[in-house]
C-alpha cells in the first residue's frame, strides 16, 4: 500500500473562517446557540480548531472554557481533523485472535499514521474499536458504514481503493 495523495483540492482552512464568522454573526450574543454553532463549525471544518472555538466564544459571549467543555464532552465533536473516510478495525477478542492487530499495523505503516490520526490529505482516519458485533466475520474492518469480513493485510489495499 502506498500513501497516495488525494485527487481532490486540498482543504484551505483560511478560506473557511469568513464562513464561520457569518454563522456566528447570525447568532451573535445568543449563548443558547452554542451547540448549534459548534455543529455548523464542525460540518464546515470537519473538526473544531482552537481558533474556531475562540471565535465562537467571543461571538456568542460564552467563556472559552465552556466552549471547550462542550466540545470535549460530546462524542460527536472532534478536536482533531477527521478524514473523509473513517477506517475502524475491530480488536474485540475474536477479531484480535484472528489477526486484527496485524491489520492495524499494516494500515499504520501504509497510511503513514497511527491509530487516532488522520492522513495528511484527510482521506482517511484510522481507529480501533472493541467490537462491531460481527464475531463470526472476524477479523472485521469498517470503512464508513461498510463492513468487511475476514480481512487480512492482503485485502486492505483492495478495500481502500474503493474510497478515492
Amino acid at each position: 500500500m502506498e500513501n497516495q495523495g488525494c485527487s481532490c483540492a486540498p482543504i484551505n482552512e483560511e478560506d473557511l473562517y469568513p464562513k464561520i464568522e457569518e454563522i456566528i454573526n447570525q447568532h451573535r450574543g445568543n449563548q443558547n446557540a452554542l451547540i448549534m454553532v459548534l455543529h455548523k463549525a464542525q460540518n464546515l471544518f470537519g473538526y473544531l480548531p482552537g481558533r474556531v472555538q475562540e471565535m465562537v466564544s467571543l461571538g456568542l459571549g460564552v467563556p472559552l472554557s465552556e466552549v471547550y467543555g462542550v466540545a470535549t464532552f460530546y462524542a460527536f465533536f472532534s478536536m482533531v481533523p477527521k478524514g473523509r473516510h473513517e477506517i475502524k478495525v475491530c480488536l474485540g477478542t475474536a477479531c484480535y485472535v484472528r489477526g486484527g492487530q496485524k491489520i492495524v499495523e499494516y494500515l499504520e505503516k501504509g497510511l503513514g499514521v497511527r491509530v487516532g490520526d488522520t492522513t495528511k490529505d484527510r482521506r482517511f482516519s484510522l481507529n480501533e474499536v472493541r467490537c462491531v458485533g460481527a464475531c463470526s466475520l472476524a477479523p472485521a474492518v469498517l470503512v464508513n458504514d461498510d463492513v468487511y469480513a475476514q480481512v487480512d493485510p492482503a485485502k486492505v489495499d483492495e478495500i481502500l481503493v474503493k474510497y478515492e
